[in-house]
């Protein structure tokens, strides 16, 4: 298991980390086809950090489907642990591995 501190490391550049590490492409024997990845845990994640004006400024939107509903929140309305959790979510390959990469990632 690999353990992360994320006090005073930047959103993004902390999850391409992680995904890095999830994925295993550290390892000499990598492979794309296999989950040859790691655990990891993260801790300090209230002291995770975000650059510029993003926590007041960006917005993340969701559609329910039906007319009318968008719904729209600011970044700063999510806790840390959730805002971390998408970009590593997003970060990894779009395949049949990705749920069970996923599970690999342990926030504290």
């Amino acid at each position: 298991m690999i353990t992360i501190d994320a006090k005073n490391k930047i959103l993004g550049r902390l999850a391409s980390e992680i995904s890095q590490f999830l994925i295993g492409k550290h390892k000499a024997d990598y492979v794309p086809y296999k989950n040859a990845g790691e655990a990891v845990e993260v801790v300090n994640i209230d002291e995770l950090g975000v650059s510029g004006n993003k926590m007041d400024q960006k917005i993340y939107y969701k559609h329910t489907g039906y007319v009318g509903h968008l719904n729209k929140k600011r970044m700063k309305e999510f806790p840390k642990a959730e805002l971390l959790k998408k970009a590593v979510w997003n970060m990894l390959p779009k395949n049949r591995l990705r749920k069970e990469r996923f599970k690999m990632l342990k926030i504290k």
